[in-house]
């Protein structure tokens, strides 16, 4: 007699045929964070090359690392004031689940930006040039300029905000992420600029907006897929939330915009320099990305008028994911030749 094998299918409730394969979401996840993580590195990696070519500006050395640098330190500059916004939003939902929430970033992220910014750091005692051994480094040097005092602000910012996330009190990691904000603010103009401090303070407002922003976002969509099916009606609500106040973010992340945009371009050159000059082309591409932003934006938010609370998360997630690429654009323009302010 023939042994009988016992089946390995499972079948179905309504005929023979074996049962569906089990889907796995979490492999499409793992999938696409790691095309974002791709994205996001491909971004200032080719960016600055894709902008200078045909323009006749000549890039500083190093551009691409540069901006590959500063694309991870404001992205952890994000998470970490993102994160303790986010955080206070959802303490304002009522029913909101207190211990069902997203797993904190946030004592992570400053490590990334720490590296970040000691990259950055190496690169400025070099005298702005990558440096290949050790022994090309200034350290020194670093305490007698401005650039080098900045940098390593940075670096101890950083390393703070991580022993702070640490702490019993990890919103205080905000002080020192601000330190980081007003570093970069100072960095982004030097004294010989025009106006320099009115630069300064348009920087600070406009990259703290960001940061909350695009931080507080992503802390919202992560806490929304945990609460999608054990608190769906919080999930709303904190979405509604998060959305009056992004507008509020959103507008004054336009205004200062447009107020540095036109310090570096009078308002009768910026349609020539805009498709003239590498910061101009990378600015544009920077404007569109934020309007697709809006676009997903208002997505979600009319989903959720609409009492669906569900398909609103989808828009949300898109919106997530063109924000990592502004993110990483803005950090290209950084590392761009300034446009000549033409009179």
């Amino acid at each position: 007699m023939s042994s009988i094998r016992p089946s390995t299918e499972v079948p179905s409730p309504g005929g023979d045929d074996p049962a569906p394969p089990i889907r796995r979401p979490a492999t499409g996840r793992a999938v696409l964070v790691l095309v974002l993580v791709a994205a996001a590195a491909v971004i200032p990696l080719l960016g600055p090359f894709a902008a200078l070519d045909g323009t006749g500006e000549a890039a500083a050395p190093g551009v691409t690392g540069v901006a590959l640098l500063r694309t991870v330190l404001f992205a952890a500059l994000c998470v970490q004031a993102g994160e303790p916004f986010a955080a206070r939003l959802v303490r304002r939902v009522p029913g909101a689940p207190s211990v069902d929430g997203p797993r904190s970033w946030s004592a992570y992220a400053p490590w990334a930006g720490f590296l970040a910014a000691l990259g950055l750091a190496s690169v400025v005692a070099n005298g702005n040039l990558v440096p290949h051994t050790v022994s090309d480094l200034d350290i020194a040097g670093l305490y007698g300029t401005r650039d080098g005092t900045l940098a390593l602000l940075e670096v101890n910012a950083f390393v703070v905000a991580a022993l702070c996330a640490r702490s019993r009190r990890p919103a205080s990691a905000l002080a020192p992420s601000a330190v980081v904000v007003v570093a970069e603010a100072l960095r982004a103009h030097p004294p010989a600029e025009h106006t320099a401090y009115l630069g300064s303070a348009l920087t600070v407002v406009h990259l703290t907006c960001a940061a909350l922003w695009a931080g507080g976002l992503l802390h919202v969509v992560r806490t929304l897929r945990r609460w999608r099916t054990t608190a769906p009606g919080a999930g709303a609500a904190l979405l509604g939330l998060y959305a009056r106040v992004a507008a509020v973010l959103l507008a004054a992340v336009t205004a200062t915009g447009v107020c540095s945009t036109l310090r570096r371009m009078p308002v009768s050159t910026v349609l020539d320099q805009l498709v003239t000059t590498a910061y101009g082309r990378t600015l544009l591409a920077k404007v569109l990305l934020v309007a697709v932003v809006s676009v997903f934006a208002l997505a979600a938010r009319r989903r959720l008028r609409h009492g669906d609370p569900g398909a609103a998360c989808a828009p949300a997630r898109g919106e997530v994911a063109v924000m990592g690429a502004v993110v990483a654009v803005s950090a290209v323009l950084t590392a761009l030749p300034i446009p000549i302010r033409w009179s």
